[in-house]
């Protein structure tokens, strides 16, 4: 699932900053897996949950996964209505402000793959650090926002800044959510909530 998530997220990428109309369909598909594979993990938690394997005594670990999963699949969510926007946009002339979301978007899959890193290695120190990268996809975020938000509206189209304007906030969104995983991980290794 966390794989798959994180090709959503470079499809997204393509999709958005390459025009790549190809990828922008992936995501429909891509989007369909994560979904059946969060049905699936979260049915075998709650089964789990009830039917708990003899010697189990510490069941936080099934509670952060269940929630760990939630937030992948809205990450994978994200990445498929950012490439929903992109095919809205593909008419236009790429935006002024293209590299700097282009920027953001890579601060995000960065995140999600270090998010998926602190899944795979339990490692609670890595999951922690996620929060520094957050702090600079909320500064984009809120730069992005003011630019967009305040150009003269002569010279830019009310869809395209819309649009773009929904794109920074699905990948400040994604940035919390990655965030969020890292923060799940710490606990499930600590026990400690931070």
């Amino acid at each position: 699932m966390g794989a798959l998530v994180e090709y959503s997220c470079l499809l997204a990428r393509h999709a958005l900053c390459d025009r790549n109309l190809a990828a922008a369909q992936q995501l429909q598909a891509h989007d369909k897996q994560v979904d059946q594979f969060y049905r699936q993990i979260e049915v075998d938690c709650v089964e789990l949950l009830n039917h708990p394997p003899q010697g189990m005594q510490d069941l936080r670990h099934v509670s952060a996964f269940m929630q760990l999963i939630r937030d992948l699949e809205r990450i994978g969510d994200y990445a498929k209505d950012i490439g929903e926007v992109a095919m809205r946009l593909f008419p236009y002339p790429a935006h002024p402000k293209s590299d700097e979301i282009r920027v953001m978007i890579d601060r995000c899959r960065s995140m999600v793959a270090l998010s998926l890193v602190a899944v795979s290695d339990l490692n609670a120190d890595v999951g922690l650090d996620i929060k520094i990268k957050d702090d600079a996809v909320d500064d984009d975020y809120e730069r992005l926002y003011d630019t967009l938000v305040h150009a003269d509206g002569m010279l830019t189209n009310i869809e395209v800044t819309v649009s773009l304007v929904l794109v920074i906030r699905y990948l400040e969104r994604m940035a919390d959510h990655a965030t969020n995983v890292g923060r799940r991980i710490a606990y499930v290794v600590t026990g400690e909530r931070r």
